[in-house]
């Protein structure tokens, strides 16, 4: 396993790290009018200041299908780079899976930019209120929305490693 591979492997673990810890905290939009409000993909939460702290999550009725496409898309794109990253290992032993480890990074790469391109359609939602890719003022975007984008970017370099585009020619 050369240098490269190495590198790219561990930059695709460390969005494979990124895409899941957006997905386990429903914080994708947050706002601070009349308590904390917390929407993920798949579940809400208001965290209330009445004496103490308290946190009601709910998942809100019905789903938003842009939000359900979002999921699945983060899903299959975790699931893309678990793959990739699985090849990469492999390919030390059997260097011709290395094609399809670098066809697998790029469907990832493709699945998250297809999540990315989704999720703001649901921004039109009655507890937002705003427009498709136009979040209200007094929302804003939450580390797990954070979290998924390093990992779209992560994934991006970490493809170019494994495609041995960052090479340098001398």
């Amino acid at each position: 396993m050369d240098r490269l591979s190495i590198i790219s492997s561990a930059l695709f673990l460390t969005a494979d790290v990124f895409a899941v810890a957006s997905l386990a905290m429903p914080r994708w939009i947050v706002s601070d009018i009349g308590g904390r409000t917390y929407i993920g993909l798949l579940q809400s939460c208001l965290e209330i200041y009445s004496g103490q702290q308290s946190e009601m999550c709910f998942t809100p009725v019905p789903q938003r299908t842009e939000w359900l496409l979002t999921f699945a898309c983060i899903i299959l794109g975790i699931l893309s780079v678990t793959s990739t990253i699985g090849l990469l290992i492999l390919s030390h032993w059997k260097y011709r899976v290395m094609k399809h480890a670098r066809w697998l990074g790029f469907v990832a790469i493709i699945l998250f930019c297809l999540a990315a391109v989704i999720f703001p359609i649901g921004f039109n939602m009655e507890q937002i209120g705003g427009e498709p890719y136009q979040l209200p003022n007094n929302y804003q975007v939450g580390i797990s929305y954070i979290f998924f984008v390093l990992a779209l970017w992560i994934t991006v370099v970490s493809e170019l490693f494994a495609s041995k585009v960052c090479l340098p020619h001398f």
